[in-house]
């Protein structure tokens, strides 16, 4: 094991955030059996420090400990440091980060954790300064000190004690489902609405006092609350949390997509990273809230967040690459967290031509000599446009253009800024969620949005599937798809081709969509604890098989994997997807009931399996340009768009596509009446009469909420 310990091996792995520190005097090992065996060989703690490229914390701790040589001497010496990518191995993240929120009360990345050889963790924390401050124990006494305890024979008894108990207690929190089943809950989405209110900041918007994150699955629980009780206040809570986001400096301006979060209250200054996940799931709720509320702000947020996405995180071959950082380079060469989205109002004037033009939009967002951001401003809508017309004695028109002018002008300043560095990996799951959302754009605001969904859907499958082997995996960069796939990447990519199913009514992702199915049935579903693990069945053995239940930065996959198992069976001739979904639904149902706002999507997939989802089946050999308006003009919240040929034989090509030699529900009895195009619009067993207009059969499923 010599070679191992005496090299940091780093340099081997294609993940920007590992070949970060691949230069580190640090022998850092990857997360493996060579890593883990060493441990055991030389009788030593691992220290697992875990992140991601474009963290702000991990940056300094790096600079601050892993690139000072005498941390490293003491690091190499006395332990085995392993560095792992939260994005590459969410298990091994969600093990110990649950354990730190569980010893600390809260969590975050960095990640820093000591185990003994056999991964049971007795320290853990989140950044420590290399010297002691503000309170903050220093990483490097805090080495010493753990060296010392280690190597005294009762200390470390002591130690391994607390890793036992620390590992049961995680055990029991991710792994152990509840003895007995409970029923779902008829109203758990509204006892979780009510929730979401009263948690609710009715004056800034969102939840908390700061930071504040964006709680997406939170809006979409409001919205099909108020669809079934027609309560304002849902409704309310929803546009000032959406008002605020795209208000605040959460929101970027000048380029469209969203910042990870808001570090105060009123959201003006962000933590500057951009991540893939957000701005796929946010663009969804300002599309929902688009339908809901007719707001044309909401839809142009989506537009703005989508198109930005495709202009700086898509690959050549269409796949979604995962973040943006945080820090830039600043003119004089230093990192600077921020630096590429903040001004000041002298870099406006230089960067605008008019004067005015350039007054405007200093008033408009808020750019002052005093900033708000050590000394530089973060853009917020500052002044109302009305405001600024009055003030300026001109028509909204007017300040209309002169803004979108100044606009473009900053934009195309900022271009000549050093921009963010981008990781580059391509994850199945993140680039499921991302389709989805274009494939929901396409239904609610123009076809074209499918076409990115489209090749993202076809690069995935190239580069992360194994046809023969029905297999996902997880990551791909630089030529190198690695990493057997977890539950997130078979359910947010699965949930993304039923999505680019609905959107362009083309039956083969349909059939990846249950190929998927499948897979997650066979992988990840146990039916003796009646549920679905978040790591496969032959995957690597870790401390504890977790499950994936609450809702975080990404909705909870087991929510998710859920809800589809219960949608797709209706293009199913058994119940087998049926049977799961009830199932998983049951076995959760006590944590659903315990903290529904929590479970967010876990919420939402239960009210579906209890209520049922809306099936608009739409028997035409086209796409009636009518009738996709009408997505746009509705919400729907749980809905299946179930496209059916007119033409026989063309759906009969469709069934042997799928596998079938008879009819779903979904199709079954629903052909076309008198060769028309015919829509029918059913719920919970019940169905309009055929109908050639699908606003009708939609007008009619109103009365059944």
């Amino acid at each position: 094991m010599t070679e191992i310990a005496g090299r940091n091996r780093l340099d081997e792995e294609e993940s920007p955030y590992l070949r970060d520190h691949a230069d580190n005097p640090v022998n850092w090992q990857p997360w493996d059996d060579q890593a883990l065996e060493e441990a055991r060989e030389r009788d030593v703690p691992i220290f697992l420090s875990v992140g991601y490229s474009a963290c702000h914390w991990c940056h300094v701790m790096a600079d601050e400990s892993f690139a000072d040589e005498s941390v490293a001497e003491v690091l190499n010496e006395n332990f085995v440091p392993i560095k792992v990518d939260r994005e590459e191995r969410p298990d091994v993240d969600r093990i110990y980060q649950t354990l730190c929120q569980q010893v600390s009360g809260r969590g975050g990345w960095p990640l820093s954790v000591w185990l003994t050889p056999d991964q049971k963790p007795f320290y853990v924390g989140t950044y420590f300064p290399r010297e002691s401050r503000r309170g903050m124990p220093g990483f490097l006494e805090l080495l010493e000190d753990i060296t010392e305890s280690w190597n005294d024979s009762e200390e470390r008894a002591e130690m391994e004690d607390r890793a036992e108990k620390w590992t049961d207690a995680v055990e029991g929190e991710l792994e152990t489902v509840p003895d007995q089943p409970h029923e779902p809950d008829e109203d758990a989405v509204e006892q979780a609405a009510k929730a979401a209110v009263r948690a609710a900041d009715r004056e800034y918007g969102g939840w908390g006092s700061g930071p504040k994150f964006p709680h997406a699955g939170r809006l979409h629980i409001l919205l099909r609350a108020h669809q079934r009780t027609e309560r304002d206040v849902y409704l309310d809570v929803v546009e000032e949390t959406l008002d605020a986001m795209a208000n605040g400096g959460m929101y970027d301006h000048i380029g469209g997509g969203f910042h990870r979060y808001a570090t105060d209250r009123d959201w003006t200054v962000p933590h500057f990273e951009k991540m893939l996940y957000d701005n796929a799931e946010l663009p969804r709720a300002y599309l929902a809230g688009y339908q809901a509320t007719g707001k044309e702000r909401y839809a142009t947020v989506a537009r703005e967040t989508l198109d930005f996405v495709e202009r700086e995180l898509t690959d050549d071959d269409g796949g979604f690459f995962a973040t943006l950082d945080a820090q830039s380079e600043t003119d004089d060469g230093e990192r600077e967290e921020g630096a590429y989205y903040v001004w000041t109002p002298e870099e406006v004037q230089t960067a605008v031509d008019d004067e005015t033009d350039a007054e405007l939009f200093c008033e408009r967002y808020g750019v002052t000599r005093a900033g708000n951001f050590e000394g530089a401003t973060v853009l917020t809508f500052d002044r109302s446009l009305d405001s600024l017309a009055d003030e300026y004695d001109l028509t909204d028109e007017e300040i209309k253009d002169a803004l979108d002018r100044a606009r473009q002008q900053v934009a195309q300043r900022r271009d000549e800024r050093a921009r963010p560095h981008r990781d580059e990996k391509v994850l199945a799951s993140w680039n499921g969620l991302m389709i989805r959302a274009f494939g929901t754009a396409a239904l609610v605001l123009d076809e074209a949005y499918a076409e990115p969904a489209v090749a993202a859907a076809e690069s995935v499958l190239d580069t992360h599937w194994d046809e023969d082997e029905q297999r996902l995996k997880r990551r791909h960069k630089d030529g190198v798809t690695k990493i057997d796939g977890y539950l997130d990447d078979y359910a947010f990519f699965a949930r993304g081709t039923f999505e680019l199913f609905q959107a362009t009514r083309e039956v083969r992702w349909l059939a990846v969509t249950m190929d998927l199915a499948e897979a997650i049935e066979r992988e990840f579903y146990d039916p003796e604890a009646g549920t679905l693990y978040y790591t496969p069945k032959d995957g690597e053995s870790l401390i504890t098989r977790p499950q994936e239940l609450t809702d975080q930065s990404t909705p909870s996959s087991i929510g998710v994997a859920t809800e589809l198992l219960d949608k797709l069976d209706h293009f199913r001739t058994d119940d087998r997807f049926a049977e799961v979904a009830e199932t998983v639904i049951e076995t959760q149902g006590n944590n659903v009931k315990a903290n529904p706002l929590q479970h967010a999507s876990l919420t939402l997939a239960s009210d579906t399996v209890t209520y049922g989802t809306l099936e608009a089946t739409l028997v035409t050999d086209d796409k009636p340009e009518a009738w996709l308006e009408e997505f746009e003009d509705r919400y729907l919240g749980s809905r299946i768009v179930a496209w059916r040929p007119i033409d026989e034989e063309e759906y009969g090509e469709w069934l042997e596509t799928l596998g079938l030699d008879e009819d779903p529900s979904i199709w079954a009895d629903r052909d076309a009446r008198l060769d028309h195009k015919t829509a029918y619009v059913c719920r919970a067993r019940t169905c309009s009469p055929p109908r050639n207009q699908l606003s009708t059969a939609l007008a009619w499923s109103e009365h059944m909420l």
